[in-house]
């Protein structure tokens, strides 16, 4: 935080300076590493299931726009749309100024030290931006290509010697993000009518922008919708009936019910308009589709020839009750709302070696180590075992596994304990034993076994340091650590461990002795 705030406060002072400065604290050796399957986003997994049910249904998808006029709504609402237009978002514009280079703008070019003998060049630029042939997020780069200097003085030069750009008011448009799929589909039909052979039956997923007084569990500003439509002549509610069943049986919703709505909206004739709720086991009923047949006026303001049916699936609500959420901002932005979940599974994946060998010949060595131990487990000390003897980085190693101290085994009986995840807690499990302690018992049932014992991550440890160095020795006896047994936690687990409670406990006795040289 210190190193930011000092940051903030230079390019308060010089932004432009500092700018250039502080790209040289960052940029590494690189971070990108092709690894497991990604996580996808549960809304979006919601979405793709309800994409290949319209495509299996036989419907072909559209993208429909985003961005509608106001007359659109008032074709369409007819009187009731003002009420509508004030849950909608208006787009508004910022004016291009009218920019003059005179003798006060020369001075300050001057003394930010830029040439002025380009001086008509950049009128000729300004003036270009202003009849809009040159983009806002060019702007800058063009004012430094006209007067042949870099882009760090091109943006002095616009705040400093323009500050009429910085005092802009947006100015309010009569366009609007549409706030119901409705808006776009007649467009699209008006647009499509006689070029597909009936009936036309298409589908779109996608935003829908509501200004909401407040966000809150079951309320977004932007939510989605799979929406779609039937056209054709023959189109009737039992259409509607019969793919709003079909799209929620799919979904694994059994129970489903039709409610006739009592209010209208205007865009829908008059005993069209139907809900659709659904549960699933013994839940409670929830609304997740709305259909209807649009009113012949709408049709007729856009010269719409044939009947259409509109479906309407809020994708947020059907994927809160598939996956079990009650609060739709926890759904939705679980980075910022929400219990932090990370599974088992997960959590195991954030458990790291230290060390590993990188060559064919380490990882051989690593696999005879093991095999030696594993096979000659009980044999009694002192005793020293070969496991290995051949080439590795040009040398001739001879690898070896030891006890020195008598009356014992040749590894101790931790040695092939088994990192396994269960609630939070990372654990060392032993092959047998501890079955009165309960948490012990319910990792061995439930638990994620990361399949790595002791002796496969000391193995590594050991594999890695005869690649490097040839003469080597480990002596690993009570383990009470993670590193102990070569292994680490990511910060991101470990802050996870801490936030649940959780525990780390590996304790045990190891006694994995190995040693090699090189001969």
């Amino acid at each position: 935080m210190k190193i930011t705030k000092e940051i903030l406060r230079k390019a308060d002072e010089d932004f432009e300076r500092t700018w250039i400065e502080s790209g040289k604290l960052i940029g590494g050796k690189g971070a990108f590493k092709p690894r497991r399957r990604g996580t996808p986003h549960l809304l979006i997994e919601t979405m793709n299931k309800l994409r290949e049910i319209y495509l299996e249904l036989g419907f072909d998808e559209v993208v429909n726009p985003m961005v509608v006029e106001e007359a659109d709504v008032y074709k369409q609402y007819g009187r009731e749309a003002p009420a509508i237009l004030d849950r909608c978002y208006y787009l508004a514009v910022l004016p291009r100024p009218d920019v003059g280079i005179g003798a006060r703008e020369i001075e300050i070019i001057k003394k930010i030290g830029a040439p002025i003998d380009n001086i008509e060049r950049l009128r000729e630029t300004l003036h270009d931006y202003k009849k809009g042939k040159i983009d806002g997020d060019d702007l800058v780069e063009k004012i430094a290509e006209a007067l042949k200097i870099d882009d760090v003085t091109a943006l002095k030069i616009l705040n400093e010697a323009f500050p009429q750009f910085t005092k802009l008011e947006p100015i309010p448009t009569r366009q609007l993000l549409r706030s119901h799929m409705t808006s776009a589909w007649f467009i699209t039909c008006a647009a499509i009518q006689h070029k597909l052979e009936k009936p036309i039956m298409l589908f779109s997923v996608g935003l829908r922008a509501r200004r909401e007084q407040r966000e809150d569990e079951s309320h977004l500003k932007f939510h989605h919708v799979a929406s779609s439509v039937i056209m054709d002549e023959e189109v009737s509610v039992e259409d509607g009936k019969k793919v709003s069943e079909e799209i929620l049986k799919r979904l694994g919703f059994s129970d489903i019910k039709f409610e006739k709505k009592k209010v209208t909206a205007k865009y829908y004739a008059p005993g069209t308009e139907y809900e659709v709720f659904a549960r699933l086991g013994n839940s409670e009923w929830f609304e997740v589709i709305d259909f209807g047949l649009y009113s012949p006026i709408a049709l007729a303001k856009y010269e719409i020839e044939y009947p259409i049916l509109n479906i309407g699936i809020g994708v947020e609500r059907v994927a809160a009750l598939l996956y079990g959420f009650k609060d739709l901002r926890e759904l939705v932005y679980p980075q910022f709302y929400g219990e932090w979940i990370l599974s088992d599974e997960a959590l195991a994946k954030q458990i790291k070696f230290i060390e590993e060998p990188i060559t064919k010949e380490g990882m051989e060595i690593e696999k005879a180590i093991v095999k030696t131990i594993e096979e000659n487990r009980n044999l009694e000390s002192p005793c020293e075992v070969k496991a290995f003897e051949g080439y590795v980085g040009g040398r001739r190693v001879e690898v070896k596994v030891f006890e020195r101290d008598p009356g014992e085994k040749l590894v101790g009986p931790a040695a092939f304990n088994e990192i396994v995840v269960y609630n939070a807690n990372i654990l060392g499990i032993p092959e047998k034993g501890l079955e009165n302690i309960i948490l012990v018992k319910e990792a061995r049932e439930r638990g994620i076994k990361t399949g790595i014992r002791y002796l496969d991550a000391i193995a590594k440890a050991a594999a890695a340091r005869i690649e490097r160095d040839g003469n080597m020795e480990i002596r690993v006896r009570m383990v009470k650590l993670l590193s102990d047994i070569n292994l680490m936690l990511t910060d991101v687990g470990m802050r996870y461990i801490t936030s649940k409670r959780g525990k780390i406990d590996v304790r045990g006795p190891v006694f994995i002795g190995i040693s090699s040289k090189v001969v």
